[in-house]
């Protein structure tokens, strides 16, 4: 165990003895250590002991929660908006008439049937793919996680966070400390001897999230992300995509899953365009 995970397990520890549960004190400790390695600063020398920062953050969080109140959500811009979008494929219309438009600060879910067009929708939100007609509006700040063929095969999962942090202007130490923490929010801790296609399927999934979300985006895409998520990984999925939308973020979550409806913003259903 090196330094600086013995200063997390003293903070962990100590958080517990004041009375916060173990989950909400190992998701504190792992956030102050994402932090500090982000910073290249050892955690003792960025927040002091970790005894004392026990109590202040102990302090802060029974602060918060007496403080708390039931304020109602904000919502911010819109980030994407599709007016009348249609998509066809030489004589098979696969999306006819598509409206939607989604605020910074929510959540939408696409639901349908096999070959309604959520994936090709998707990819459209993305600039993967034209739309035949309509307009297509968004934030240029996106992240996108597709169903199939997201990762590398041949790349660690450090290296996927290297690379794709490259291409957002982040430096290697700060990619594989976000893609870490990030990781640590799916119940993941990714190994750096073991390439991406050694991975599980579910594992290789959380990657995809994981990368989706590296360069904080105004707008998520997620595309079936869950396929391969055993039922606390799908729990913590749901979690993070609230936790974003929380933290002022638009998600777009194509889902056949529909008993989670309930909690999200918008849900846009999509039928077959010869059916429509």
């Amino acid at each position: 165990m090196t330094s600086a995970q013995e200063w997390g397990a003293q903070l962990v520890a100590r958080l517990t003895r004041v009375g916060i549960e173990m989950g909400e004190a190992r998701e504190l400790a792992g956030d102050a250590l994402v932090e500090a390695e982000a910073a290249g600063i050892h955690p003792r020398a960025m927040y002091g002991p970790a005894v004392a920062y026990a109590d202040t953050v102990a302090q802060a969080v029974r602060t918060a929660v007496v403080n708390a109140a039931p304020l109602p959500r904000v919502r911010g811009p819109v980030i994407l908006r599709l007016r009348g979008v249609s998509k066809r494929y030489r004589r098979r219309q696969v999306l006819q008439g598509v409206d939607l438009s989604l605020r910074a600060g929510e959540v939408a879910a696409i639901v349908g049937a096999n070959g309604s067009g959520k994936s090709t929708l998707l990819n459209i939100c993305a600039g993967l793919t034209r739309a035949t007609g309509g307009t297509v509006e968004r934030t240029a700040r996106i992240g996108y996680a597709p169903q199939q063929h997201g990762v590398a095969p041949l790349l660690t999962p450090e290296e996927h966070f290297r690379l794709f942090g490259a291409v957002h202007g982040m430096n290697r130490k700060k990619a594989v400390a976000i893609g870490t923490g990030l990781a640590s929010r799916l119940g993941w801790r990714p190994r750096a001897d073991v390439i991406a296609s050694h991975l599980s399927g579910g594992t290789q999934q959380k990657l995809n999230v994981v990368l989706s979300e590296l360069n904080r985006p105004e707008l998520i895409l997620l595309d079936e992300p869950y396929q391969g998520f055993d039922q606390a990984s799908y729990l913590d999925f749901w979690d993070q995509v609230f936790h974003w939308r929380d933290g002022g973020a638009g998600v777009l979550v194509v889902t056949h899953l529909l008993h989670d409806l309930d909690r999200v913003d918008h849900v846009l259903e999509l039928r077959p365009a010869e059916e429509s």
